[in-house]
């Protein structure tokens, strides 16, 4: 369950490129109600699991489940990967749910995924393992990044699970500022959204497995530009 970033140099360049699904390209106005202003909210990270389909292979964190995967990423530095995860094992996937925020589409990177790669005797080369990241305003319709995860040589484009994480609260690193946080950036630009409710993350299966901690390993995710909701009554 341990993992793998690149060079510290790459963890500044985190937009990741992407594609729509199935359903095309996204709407650019929900048509909701929301705060205009893009903002840092003071919390950032997902409220709540709306599905977890572990894999084979899963099983590390799942005593703390769903409160590990909730609050911000423990990350250990470039060359060590946290415990403080949840394995979705082999093609495992798990949905996440903003219920007072949304994510919007603002300057640069508008989301972070955390996993716990490291760097492999200090790098350059690392170990990863990679997941597909989708988003959804409405929790039905889903827009997927593109990912290449077989494609080590160019770093796994577009793929989370591939940066090392320095954000921790006990370090006092922001999880929600892409130049010092690490972990994997999306910009909603790349998919045609203009804001997400709803981040999934399924492991490409393409990782190695053993025992309970196979799979993509997922310490959390945060908002970088973000909307608040309305309060329901």
């Amino acid at each position: 369950m341990t993992r793998r970033g690149t060079l510290l140099a790459l963890l500044l360049g985190l937009t990741a490129c992407g594609e729509g699904d199935s359903g095309g390209t996204g709407p650019k106005d929900s048509g909701s109600e929301e705060d205009a202003s893009v903002t840092v909210p003071a919390d950032p990270y997902a409220d709540e699991v709306v599905e977890f389909l572990p894999g084979p292979g899963a099983g590390f964190g799942q005593d703390r489940f769903p409160s590990i995967v909730l609050g911000p990423p423990v990350g250990a530095g470039l060359d060590s990967g946290s415990l403080d995860v949840l394995s979705l094992g082999k093609s495992g996937s798990i949905t996440l749910r903003f219920t007072d925020l949304a994510v919007v589409d603002g300057p640069g990177v508008d989301l972070l995924v955390f996993e716990n790669p490291f760097l492999i005797s200090g790098g350059p080369a690392a170990f990863t393992e990679r997941a597909r990241v989708s988003v959804s305003d409405d929790g039905v319709q889903w827009f997927t990044f593109a990912c290449a995860p077989t494609d080590a040589a160019n770093n796994y484009p577009g793929c989370a699970g591939v940066r090392p994480v320095t954000a921790n609260p006990a370090a006092g690193i922001s999880a929600t500022d892409p130049a010092v946080a690490g972990g994997d950036g999306f910009d909603l630009a790349t998919v045609g959204l203009s804001r997400a409710r709803y981040v999934r993350i399924q492991d490409t299966g393409t990782s190695g497995s053993a025992g309970t901690s196979a799979g993509f390993d997922l310490d959390g995710v945060a908002v970088v530009n973000g909307a608040l909701l309305p309060v329901s009554p």
